[in-house]
């Protein structure tokens, strides 16, 4: 399959992207500044996000938007979601999978407050969260854009190993089987690549949790803090 990753030398952008390869995928990194690409050999295309154009995209099966922005400018979201929107729904056969926020995932399963709205996330956080969510939802219910919204755990663990230990959820908070949000960078670009290779959540948001497996006791009392936000 031949998959772009815009973003690709951000944190969660290098493990999609090295599962990507791994599993024997055609990968092209989708990037700004090719000063950042440490691997020599790597397929590039080196354009901001913003200037990507219908003719740039085409190409490719799928395209994973990893992309993230400085606190000082969360609207950007906004912006490049309306862009997705305008290229992508001129070439259907492309599909479009957005690495999301866990702010945007529901609480329960009555679907009546998004963890951003519950009023207990940090306002560190909650900026980012927020800009994300209205970014994410001006996907959901659009038939003209072939995309998927694939959202972590509420902690997303960058420290953490690949364990192969996750599931797929959908867009509510679900739990493990120690009560946490938790999944680790690894486990996540796994599961994308899973849903990009067995597509089950086409034009829906999906969530992903792991298993804490080894977790260090820090990481258990970092969960059992981020928990509080949707007591």
């Amino acid at each position: 399959m031949k998959i772009g990753v815009i973003g690709a030398t951000g944190k969660i952008g290098k493990c999609i992207f090295r599962e990507a390869l791994d599993r024997g995928h055609d990968v092209t990194a989708i990037i700004r500044n090719k000063s950042k690409v440490a691997t020599p050999n790597l397929q590039l295309l080196v354009k901001d996000a913003f200037e990507l154009t219908v003719e740039d995209i085409a190409p490719f099966d799928v395209i994973i938007s990893a992309v993230g922005f400085e606190q000082s400018k969360m609207e950007e979201h906004v912006r490049l979601g309306h862009h997705y929107i305008n290229i992508f729904q001129e070439v259907p056969h492309v599909r479009l999978i957005l690495v999301g926020n866990a702010g945007s995932l529901y609480i329960n399963e009555k679907r009546e407050l998004r963890v951003v709205d519950n009023g207990k996330m940090p306002n560190l956080l909650k900026t980012s969260a927020l800009a994300q969510t209205i970014s994410l939802m001006d996907f959901v219910g659009r038939d003209n854009v072939n995309f998927s919204i694939a959202t972590p755990a509420l902690f997303f663990d960058a420290a953490g190993v690949k364990s192969g230990q996750y599931v797929f959820a959908d867009d509510t908070i679900t739990v493990n089987e120690k009560g946490y949000s938790y999944v680790t960078y690894y486990d996540f670009a796994s599961a994308v690549l899973d849903e990009i290779e067995n597509p089950r959540f086409v034009k829906k948001q999906f969530s992903v949790v792991g298993g804490l497996g080894k977790a260090s006791f820090l990481t258990k009392m970092m969960n059992k803090t981020m928990m509080k936000m949707i007591k």
